[in-house]
């Protein structure tokens, strides 16, 4: 059973069985056992959670938007009860079990609501673009204020705080598709001409310096082999970050360069491309520059898609000498 067949059918039976709770109450002329309202208790968790569950799978709203929902739904059942519901209710007679889930729920998902909107938020690393910075299965922070005070759901930005700078490891709406969040460094500015030759890359006609920093060992997707990788210390500006080339595959495939918003902007050859990136978007790239889908294939990231910036590594299940690891 798939994920999706799941989640209906724990709505369809958690509805009937609320729906025999309500009607039972309504004939009861008394209150019901503990084994009644513990079995009605669950059947609300199970509807609820089946049904935010087959939003997101469905992509009807994403987490942020479960969150915004939950919220709302559980802070206006308090509220109607504390003001409304609670002055009609005969005395002796208890609350609701949907009350009661509703209050004890409502402050949780406040708080947490708040701080994954306004402060920092978790992400987990699904792939290996970012290698050798970010692996595998790390579990990161990500700063949601730094660049900005934006409103939960729509992204708009309302408090301007800091622009993002070159070299900065970044979280934002993927452009093809924005319910879907990626992580990549900042390359280039509004304004910037960046060039990537011969696995080598200029920004605004700089060479960016390339220290080797030895051999670096990439376990394949499948986990059969690995692949041994040339790692450089990259700097930019005043950063200094890892990279890792691998000198048998091309600067940029081009086959996989796909339809984009301003892609008049770029010109690609065999040795590479030249973008000037348009005002208000950036240019991203991944550390392992040549396993990363990144703007040199999907274009430029518009300032309403940023989610924030990576600042710590707080948990990694195989690593745990990562726990803690600041991002640069």
């Amino acid at each position: 059973m798939d994920l999706t067949s799941l989640a209906v059918a724990a709505i369809a039976v958690s509805s009937g069985i609320i729906g025999w709770d309500f009607m039972s109450r309504r004939s009861a002329t008394e209150p019901p056992s503990e084994a009644h309202r513990n079995l009605a208790e669950l059947a609300y968790y199970v509807l609820l959670v089946g049904c935010f569950g087959l939003l997101v799978i469905l992509k009807i709203m994403s987490f942020a938007g479960i969150l915004f929902s939950a919220t709302v739904l559980t802070g206006v059942v308090w509220a109607w009860n504390d003001f409304i519901g609670a002055k009609k209710r005969p005395a002796g007679k208890s609350e609701p079990v949907f009350v009661e889930i509703a209050r004890g729920f409502f402050p949780i998902i406040l708080v947490v609501f708040l701080l994954r909107s306004f402060l920092v938020e978790p992400f987990k690393i699904p792939s290996g673009s970012m290698i050798p910075s970010l692996l595998v299965g790390d579990f990161i922070l990500v700063n949601k204020y730094t660049y900005g005070v934006r409103l939960p759901v729509i992204n708009k930005k309302i408090i301007a705080v800091n622009d993002p700078k070159r070299g900065d490891v970044m979280v934002f709406r993927f452009p093809e598709d924005p319910s879907t969040d990626y992580i990549k460094r900042v390359i280039g500015l509004p304004g910037d001409k960046v060039e990537y030759r011969d696995k080598r890359l200029y920004i605004n006609d700089t060479l960016q310096t390339l220290t080797p920093a030895g051999p670096y060992y990439v376990s394949s997707d499948s986990g059969l082999g690995t692949t041994v990788a040339d790692s450089f210390v990259e700097k930019m500006g005043d950063t200094e970050h890892r990279v890792i080339l691998q000198s048998e595959r091309a600067p940029v495939s081009l086959p996989s360069v796909h339809q984009f918003p301003l892609k008049e902007n770029c010109s690609y050859n065999e040795a590479g491309f030249t973008c000037t990136v348009p005002a208000g978007h950036f240019f991203m790239m991944g550390d392992n520059r040549d396993g990363s889908s990144d703007s040199r294939y999907w274009g430029f990231v518009p300032e309403s898609n940023i989610v924030g910036k990576a600042f710590l590594i707080w948990w990694n299940f195989g690593d745990f000498k990562r726990v803690g690891s600041k991002i640069i």
